[in-house]
């Protein structure tokens, strides 16, 4: 992929352009700007709901569309508009989720509420003080969960590890719904139909940018229709190794800035291959 070839770049935020301190180094800042310098867009593409990435829209100083809520969600950053969004079945969900703990035992749950005022609303046996970095949020008896139309359920569990419990889950829904794993300790319920691909998709094709003018990063296994949609794939180095197993090229680390590393060799047109042959 020449540098000419480049018009879109889309990144996940955190695990890959956010470091573990949820900044963005002063090294991807600019490897950002000389995306603009050029003319290239570049396009976030996160999980976390547009609510939560107002802040961190506003200190990049970020412009146009993105894409939240693993892809159900494209918000205008410039007019600080959510232009679409998508609700999850509640009934469904809660069916998964009665049969999901008949399996395996007590599920600790939080939600996202819809809309461009959504919530991160948990029971107090979900939190583990990282929720702030999702969106506003707040703690209800469990059963209050459900009270509002939502556009995610995310699941932990105590005794079984992610991939496990993602299996589970996925045994449990009946169609309409999805599981993904966002994170650690991220094992979302969506709906089904969106997942980050969907959601890039969209946007590229308001911008007029085919799927082969694009470089994808990202870490997780949420991440994978989007690096497979992109005609280049960039796994992060300390990401998940079903995603690396997806990936054109391992970049290092989100601490080591990794985005910011390969935008640099990219832009200057070496060490660039086409898809399929992977530089790691």
């Amino acid at each position: 992929m020449p540098p000419g070839r480049i018009r879109l770049v889309a990144t996940d935020l955190d695990g890959t352009l956010l470091r573990s301190d949820t900044t963005v180094s002063v090294r991807t800042r600019g490897a950002l700007q000389a995306l603009a310098d050029r003319g290239i867009r570049h396009v976030i593409v996160t999980g976390r709901p547009a609510a939560g990435c107002v802040p961190l829209f506003r200190s990049l100083g970020y412009r146009g569309l993105a894409v939240c809520g693993q892809g159900a969600q494209v918000y205008d950053a410039d007019r600080e508009a959510l232009l679409s969004w998508a609700e999850l079945d509640r009934d469904a969900a809660r069916v998964c989720v009665t049969r999901l703990a008949a399996r395996i035992g007590p599920v600790s749950m939080a939600v996202v509420t819809s809309g461009a005022e959504a919530e991160f609303v948990m029971s107090a046996d979900f939190g583990r003080g990282d929720e702030k970095a999702l969106a506003p949020y707040r703690l209800v008896p469990a059963e209050e969960l459900w009270d509002r139309p939502v556009d995610k359920v995310l699941l932990r569990h105590g005794g079984l590890s992610d991939a496990d419990l993602v299996a589970e889950a996925a045994a449990c829904c009946d169609p309409g719904l999805v599981v993904t794993h966002a994170g650690p300790g991220m094992v979302e319920l969506l709906p089904s139909g969106f997942d980050k691909a969907t959601g890039l998709a969209r946007v590229a094709e308001a911008y007029g940018v085919t799927p082969a003018e694009v470089v994808a990063f990202g870490d997780m296994p949420n991440d994978i229709p989007m690096l497979i949609w992109a005609g280049r794939a960039v796994a992060m180095a300390d990401g998940h190794p079903e995603l690396k197993a997806v990936a054109d090229e391992i970049a290092p680390g989100h601490d080591a800035d990794g985005v910011a590393v390969v935008l640099d060799r990219l832009l200057d047109g070496t060490g660039a291959t086409a898809k399929g042959g992977a530089t790691r």
